[in-house]
């Protein structure tokens, strides 16, 4: 008989990670996943309990390289930082994107928490965002999440005119992002 091929936990998790970004997580099941690596499904197993143990692996997977294409980021403002990211990861996980956005499920339930919290971070480290309260923040961080979303979906989508490249869509998030900030500090002036 011969020896089985053995693993990594990451190996696996690179293997499923491959299959859900081109065809969608739920695409991936063991058998798919130990035909990635070459291997019977014996070696996933003693990894994983199960198929859904795998899959939040996967997930675990996209939440870090979000935060780290966040990370990555330069833009001088957070929001710039959140847009550029956000649409680098659109552009190369489009399936992926789709899968965790639009569609319901239950593998991203503390995805938005934690991003949350650390975009919160970083815009209190703006100037321009200087003297809003941390409830002030997190209402400008969801009216510009809900533009970005909306512009992100309509390039996963392929919906945005072909000459609109990733620039000019950074370039229109920076302005409507201005344009929250503004309104939300003519609103705090005028209370």
């Amino acid at each position: 008989m011969a020896p089985k091929n053995k693993f990594s936990r990451e190996q696996i998790v690179d293997a499923a990670f491959n299959i859900a970004n081109t065809e969608g997580i739920d695409s991936m099941t063991i058998r798919r996943v130990a035909d990635q690596l070459g291997s019977s499904i014996a070696p996933i197993y003693v990894n994983f309990n199960n198929v859904d143990e795998l899959k939040r692996a996967v997930v675990k997977k996209v939440v870090n390289v979000s935060q780290r294409m966040l990370n990555e980021q330069n833009t001088g403002t957070p929001f710039g930082d959140i847009g550029s990211a956000s649409l680098q990861f659109v552009t190369e996980h489009p399936v992926l994107f789709r899968d965790f956005v639009m569609k319901q499920n239950d593998y991203l339930q503390d995805y938005d928490q934690e991003m949350g919290d650390d975009l919160l971070v970083k815009m209190k480290k703006d100037p321009e965002l200087e003297g809003f309260t941390d409830e002030e923040l997190k209402t400008i961080l969801f009216k510009m999440r809900a533009f970005q979303m909306g512009l992100s979906i309509m390039a996963a989508n392929g919906l945005l005119p072909e000459e609109l490249d990733i620039e000019q869509m950074k370039q229109i998030l920076d302005s409507v992002a201005e344009d929250v900030v503004i309104a939300a500090r003519l609103r705090k002036e005028k209370d």
